[in-house]
């Protein structure tokens, strides 16, 4: 008998709350159970799309739920995730999983005295183009792997992701953290060095919204990645992931979004990618759901958003000192 779990949702503020209501719909026996924000205006309106009770108060939504997706705004990650392991529900938090090391360190030490599950949001983990690289470079395709050429260009989101105090940062924060998190999934290393540069210039707005990065791992891979928010507005979907891998035997190829229809409609000026492939967000809140049942960790854990955080934050530092900084060291 598949044990019954309740999970709420914390926040409609970030753009893939929907995609996590829609997949906890599809799992065998977890329940969407409500959701708590703390803008009624914004949470009401979610909670009604998909017929669920909104909660306005935190604390009263405990006793209706057993674990949580925290979808809130990045700077508040840290003090949902504290008050989530303080009475003793398991965590899946949206990426970045904090806008500071300090942050995501306390983080994953709270859930660590609590005994429950911190999970970060990496569907990527679950994209079948990009779990099929990992499974070439573990039986070793291309040999030895030297170099990796990364992407994860997409559009400007809207919102509080272009706030400082809110978002921590833009492009670099946004849409770093996913292919750090790849590359350490892939080469089973630990990012040393990051150099930087970044740039307001795409948009002009109060983040950053175009970057160069490059990072070199403790064995020598040296990787070049560009997580610029430069697509136009018409663009069909967040961000694109691509990597190319040279290594001492070939070459290797992922484009994780290939599988899919383009749909250009009469009716609008936005085009639209149709995908058939495997549906990842709903793999990834799949996987959470199973790893509090078993008791065992999920694909990427508090520990992982950390780890792709750091990249992040030594990007920052990198361009505000000119220089290449090493990442922060592992904690904990």
């Amino acid at each position: 008998m598949i044990m019954p779990l309740r999970v709420a949702l914390l926040s409609a503020a970030h753009v893939h709350a929907g995609a996590y209501a829609e997949a906890l719909s599809h799992i065998e026996g977890a329940t969407f159970a409500a959701v708590w924000d703390d803008q009624a205006v914004r949470g009401r309106p979610f909670a009604a799309k998909y017929t669920v009770p909104f909660q306005p108060n935190l604390e009263d939504l405990w006793a209706d739920c057993d674990a949580v997706i925290i979808t809130a705004e990045n700077a508040r990650h840290r003090a949902l995730c504290e008050a989530a392991c303080a009475v003793g529900k398991h965590i899946l938090c949206e990426k970045p999983l904090a806008i500071s090391q300090e942050d995501a360190e306390a983080m994953v030490a709270a859930a660590d005295s609590a005994g429950v599950i911190l999970g970060t949001a990496f569907p990527m983990r679950h994209s079948l183009p990009a779990r099929a690289l990992r499974r070439a470079l573990r039986a070793g395709a291309v040999g030895e792997v030297l170099a990796i050429r990364a992407t994860n260009r997409g559009t400007m989101p809207p919102g509080w992701f272009r706030e400082p105090a809110l978002a921590g940062g833009g492009a670099v924060i946004d849409h770093t953290v996913h292919v750090a998190d790849l590359l350490r999934w892939y080469l089973e290393d630990e990012p040393e060095v990051v150099q930087a540069e970044i740039s307001h210039g795409l948009h002009g707005g109060a983040v950053d919204d175009a970057a160069f990065l490059t990072i070199t791992f403790q064995g020598g891979v040296v990787v070049t990645h560009d997580p610029s928010w430069s697509r136009p507005p018409s663009y069909p979907i967040w961000g694109d992931i691509t990597m190319e891998v040279a290594g001492t035997r070939g070459t290797l190829d992922l484009n994780a979004f290939s599988q899919n229809i383009h749909y250009y409609p009469r009716h609008t000026d936005h085009a639209a990618w149709l995908p058939w492939g495997a549906n990842a967000d709903q793999a990834m809140v799949k996987d959470f759901v199973e790893a509090v049942r078993e008791g065992r960790p999920p694909a990427a854990t508090g520990r992982d958003g950390e780890r792709a955080l750091a990249v992040a934050l030594a990007a920052y530092e990198s361009a505000r000192a000119g220089r290449p900084v090493t990442v922060a060291p592992l904690m904990g």
